[in-house]
């Protein structure tokens, strides 16, 4: 299927009552079987049929087996820096979104992590910088707000030989236009505040993998820090990924 349609599945078939325009579960908490026995969902800080649905959707549009939906973008990149322990680094690129700088450099005062900046599209740069203490690359490509192109492929491979993971912020192209995963990175990140909703009226972020180790982990600090999307964001987002594009198709073929 091409993007367009991609988008508009929107787990057809999977609603109890055949709803075309998936339902909102608009609730905190959730009955269970027995008072010993547990369903697939019990309180929505923990998971949620919406946000499940959302990110099942994300997961598929960026070819990749999981996602995490956050309650915005920088929610999304403060649950990434939890996969760096005390006494390691992370890499960045020098040309970040200001919250994204704001946000290690706070880190790195605060929590023991080393946090340098380089050239990310010069791959012999990031090469020189890497050590064994390495555990995070985090890149844009495209940079926000120079625009600058940084090589997926060649620094996934840099990252791998130095046993970090390459996580690339891909808010900028969204997966119609750029597919990290496939070019060998580790974690997607999006602001979905962005181009994924395209209305300007929801505020939410992402976290994209194939690792079923790391999504574990993320999904952990998503619901440890209680930092998931809430129902009606997630369906507002859903609607969004849905009307957008449907109006690429009709401006396409009206």
């Amino acid at each position: 299927m091409k993007t367009s349609t991609r988008c508009v599945q929107l787990g057809r078939g999977h609603d109890t009552y055949g709803a075309i325009v998936p339902p909102i579960y608009q609730t905190a908490t959730f009955e269970q079987p027995t008072a010993t026995e547990f369903g697939e969902y019990d309180y929505t800080r923990s998971g949620n049929p919406t946000r499940t649905l959302l990110e099942q959707q994300l997961a598929d549009l960026e070819d990749a087996g999981y996602a995490s939906c956050f309650a915005s973008g920088m929610a999304a990149l403060t649950a990434l820096t939890r996969i760096v322990k005390a006494g390691e680094e992370i890499i960045a690129g020098d040309d970040l979104y200001g919250g994204t700088v704001r946000l290690l450099d706070r880190l790195a005062s605060h929590h023991n992590i080393s946090v340098r900046y380089v050239d990310t599209t010069n791959g012999h740069e990031l090469r020189k910088a890497v050590t064994d203490r390495t555990r995070l690359v985090l890149i844009e490509t495209p940079s926000n707000p120079l625009f600058r192109i940084s090589d997926i492929r060649e620094l996934s491979q840099i990252a791998r030989e130095a046993d970090a993971y390459l996580a690339v912020d891909n808010s900028m192209l969204s997966p119609v236009f750029q597919r990290p995963l496939n070019f060998g990175a580790d974690i997607v990140v999006h602001s979905a505040t962005k181009f994924l909703c395209g209305h300007s009226d929801v505020t939410a972020g992402a976290l994209i993998t194939n690792d079923p180790a790391l999504h574990n982990q993320i999904s952990f600090q998503q619901n440890a820090e209680g930092a998931g999307l809430s129902p009606f964001e997630s369906w507002l987002l859903l609607r969004g990924l849905d009307v957008v594009a449907a109006s690429r198709t009709t401006k396409r073929f009206g």
